[in-house]
């Protein structure tokens, strides 16, 4: 037997020719992407009391969910990257959420208050670190209009055109309770 009769009967092992592994190739990829544009739904996010009950009803009231120019930002549009390989890792990182659900650590409004810092550090460190890449993909500095801004956040985007800060620097307590201790974000990160 030749060797392109060789990888016929080897594509074939489950009854498929190339065509039909190239189908169910699509099939699953599809799949995968329905299954992801779901993880990024209001919907699903709040689908669980401790992100209805603190984050969301919190955040349902900011200028990122009401404000007049009708634009809208969603859990994932501030949470999950838009690049593939980032979404996925940060997906994998989103399973510790369904664990804490699951062993019950942030289950009462008190649990939750008690580890809010905890849960902003975190949130507020990875924003710094990609720097604020979520943030950017709505906010464009360079189209910001500095003459209808105040004197500290003219000073303030400069500084982030030049890259010595990044959006959460000054934009931490923009959709969620700011944690009790009045610290900037800065200072928590550092401890």
């Amino acid at each position: 037997m030749d060797k392109g009769s060789d990888k016929i009967r080897k594509a074939s092992v489950f009854g498929l020719g190339s065509a039909g592994l190239i189908l169910v190739g699509a099939l699953l990829a599809g799949a995968g992407k329905v299954a992801l544009d779901h993880t990024n739904t209001v919907e699903f996010c709040t689908s669980c009391h401790e992100m209805k009950d603190n984050n969301y009803s919190e955040y349902k009231d900011t200028i990122h969910a009401h404000n007049r120019s009708g634009v809208k930002a969603t859990c994932a549009d501030c949470h999950v990257p838009h690049e593939f390989v980032d979404t996925m890792v940060r997906k994998l990182k989103a399973s510790n959420d369904v664990f804490q659900h699951l062993a019950g650590t942030i289950d009462t409004r008190e649990k939750f208050e008690a580890r809010r810092l905890e849960l902003a550090k975190r949130v507020w460190q990875r924003m710094k670190d990609s720097d604020s890449r979520e943030c950017r993909n709505c906010h464009d500095v360079e189209a910001m209009a500095a003459d209808k801004q105040g004197t500290t956040a003219r000073k303030q985007h400069q500084k982030l055109a030049s890259g010595e800060r990044t959006c959460i620097d000054c934009h931490f307590g923009i959709a969620h309770k700011e944690p009790d201790g009045g610290v900037e974000p800065l200072d928590l990160v550092k401890q």
